[in-house]
C-alpha cells in the first residue's frame, strides 16, 4: 500500500508541476517542415556555440530536428562548423565530400563500426546531401563544414598520419610507422590494450604516441606549406591516438576519469575547430543530452565527472546554448549490449517521478520551452526541483530501466531550453556501400 500510495504522490506531483509547465510550453511543428520549425530557434541565433542534444542515439525525430535547426542557423545566420559525437577520420570524409574537396582513396567507408547507425542512417544522409548542395556555390572559405568530435577511432587515425606523412614527408613516415608500431597489435581491439596496460602495470605505448604528436606539430612550419588543411586533419588524427590510447588504459580502472577525458578532448576539439576556423567563427554542437547539459547540475557532475555542456559554459558563458531533446515513448535503433546487433525497441513510457513524464502530463506533443529570461522565474523554479531524467544510448535495456537509465538532474540547470516530442520513433539504418550513380567522393551510402 506504502508503494502505491508513492507512486500516486508522483503522479500528482507531475500533474501540478504540468499545469504550470503547459503555459510556457510553446508547440512546435514537425522537423519535417524544416523552415517553419527551424525559425523557433531564431532567437538562440545570436550565440558562438548552440550544443543540441539527444536522449537517444537511435531516434528519427532527434536527428531531423537537429538537422532543421542547424540548416537554419547555417542559412540564415552565418554558422559554418558543424562538430558531431563522431570519430574524426570518418566525419572527415563527410567533411571532404560536403565542401567538395579532393576524394581521398581509403579502403574503409565512414561509420561502419558499431554503432553504425548512430550516423549511418537515413536522416544524416538526407542532411549530408543538403549540406553539399548548399556549399555547392559558395566560395570554399565560407563552406560549412561537418567534423566529428570522439576518440574511438584509434587504427583509422594512425592510418591517417600514416597516409600523410608518406605524402609530405617518407622518411619521417617510416619513423612514426616505428612509434605507432607498439599499437598495432591492438589497432583492431583497442580494448584489449586496455587490458594489457593493467596486466603489465604500465602504460606501454604512451612515450611513443606523445612523441609521434610532437614530432608532427614541431614540423608544423614546414607541412603547412603544403597544405594546411591537410596538415590540420593529420595533427588532429595524431591528438586522437594519443587521446584514444589514454582511454583505453583507463576505461578498466575509473569509468570517471575516462568519460572526463573523453569529454576533454571533445571540447579541446571543438575549440580548436573554432580557432582554425577564424574570427567570428561560430559552432552547432550534435551530440547526447549527457554531453551536451551542464553536467554539474546533474548526478553526473555530482560524482565527479565533467562534459562538453559544462565546458562551454564555463569558456562562453551566454555565449554558449545548451538545448536538450526528450521523449516519452516510441521505438528506438538500439542494441541489447555493446558490440550487439541493432534492434528496434520499444521505449517504455517515462516514469512518474521525471522530468519526461511533467513534460507528457502537459498534453503538447512537440514543444520547445525556454527558460532564459528573468521574467520566466516561475518556469525557473518548477524545473529546479531535481527529478530522474532518462538517457538511452546505443544500448537500450528496458528490462532494468531505472538503473540502467535514469539519473537525477536539475533540468533548469542542465540545459537552457528543451525540446520535446511526446511520441518518437527509430532512425531508419542504412547498409554499405553507395547508391548506383554517386561520385566517389560519396562518404556513405543507401
Amino acid at each position: 500500500m506504502a508503494i502505491v500510495a508513492r507512486e500516486r504522490l508522483k503522479l500528482r506531483d507531475a500533474d501540478e508541476a504540468a499545469a504550470i509547465l503547459g503555459a510556457y510550453c510553446e508547440p512546435i511543428p514537425s522537423p519535417a517542415e524544416a523552415e517553419r520549425f527551424g525559425a523557433f530557434f531564431d532567437r538562440f541565433a545570436d550565440a558562438k556555440v548552440i550544443l543540441l542534444g539527444e536522449a537517444t542515439h537511435g531516434t528519427s525525430e532527434f536527428y531531423r530536428a537537429r538537422a532543421a535547426i542547424t540548416r537554419r542557423l547555417i542559412e540564415k545566420h552565418g554558422f559554418t562548423v558543424v562538430a558531431v559525437e563522431a570519430d574524426w577520420p570518418d566525419a572527415a570524409r563527410v567533411d571532404r565530400h560536403v565542401r567538395w574537396k579532393a576524394h581521398e582513396p581509403s579502403p574503409d567507408e565512414a561509420f561502419v563500426r558499431f554503432p553504425a547507425w548512430m550516423w549511418r542512417n537515413q536522416d544524416v544522409h538526407d542532411f549530408v546531401e543538403w549540406l553539399r548542395a548548399h556549399n555547392e556555390n559558395l566560395p570554399a572559405d565560407a563552406r560549412a563544414e561537418f567534423r566529428g568530435l570522439d576518440i574511438y577511432s584509434l587504427g583509422t587515425s594512425i592510418a591517417a598520419v600514416l597516409a600523410y606523412l608518406d605524402r609530405v614527408d617518407p622518411e619521417e613516415a617510416k619513423l612514426a610507422r616505428g612509434r605507432y608500431g607498439c599499437l598495432t597489435p591492438w589497432q583492431d581491439d583497442p580494448a584489449g590494450y586496455g587490458l594489457s596496460a593493467i596486466a603489465l602495470g604500465k602504460s606501454p605505448c604512451e612515450d611513443a604516441v606523445v612523441a609521434e604528436l610532437t614530432a608532427l606539430l614541431d614540423r608544423r612550419v614546414g607541412y603547412l606549406r603544403h597544405d594546411g588543411d591537410s596538415f590540420f586533419d593529420a595533427a588532429q588524427n595524431a591528438r586522437v591516438v594519443r587521446a584514444a590510447e589514454h582511454y583505453y588504459r583507463l576505461m578498466y580502472r575509473s569509468s570517471r576519469e575516462s568519460w572526463n577525458l573523453r569529454d576533454r578532448h571533445m571540447f579541446d576539439t571543438l575549440r580548436r575547430l573554432l580557432e582554425q576556423r577564424g574570427r567570428g567563427a561560430r559552432a552547432i554542437v550534435w551530440a547526447h543530452n549527457s554531453h551536451i547539459g551542464n553536467a554539474a547540475a546533474t548526478a553526473m557532475g555530482w560524482q565527479g565527472e565533467f562534459n562538453i555542456g559544462e565546458s562551454c559554459r564555463a569558456a562562453f558563458g551566454d555565449q554558449a546554448v545548451l538545448i536538450g531533446f526528450g521523449t516519452d515513448r516510441g521505438t528506438v535503433a538500439a542494441a541489447a549490449d555493446w558490440d550487439g546487433p541493432m534492434e528496434i525497441k520499444k521505449v517504455l513510457s517515462s516514469r512518474p517521478d521525471s522530468h519526461e513524464r511533467v513534460f507528457c502530463q502537459t498534453g503538447i506533443a512537440s514543444s520547445l520551452t525556454d527558460w532564459r529570461s528573468r521574467h520566466k522565474r516561475e518556469l525557473h523554479e518548477l524545473l529546479s526541483r531535481p527529478r530522474l531524467e532518462r538517457a538511452i544510448g546505443v544500448v537500450y535495456r528496458p528490462e532494468t530501466e531505472l538503473m540502467s537509465h535514469y539519473f537525477e538532474a536539475i533540468l533548469a540547470d542542465q540545459f537552457d531550453a528543451y525540446v520535446w516530442f511526446e511520441e518518437t520513433n527509430a532512425v531508419r539504418s542504412l547498409s554499405a556501400g553507395r547508391p548506383h550513380g554517386a561520385p566517389d567522393t560519396y562518404p556513405f551510402g543507401l
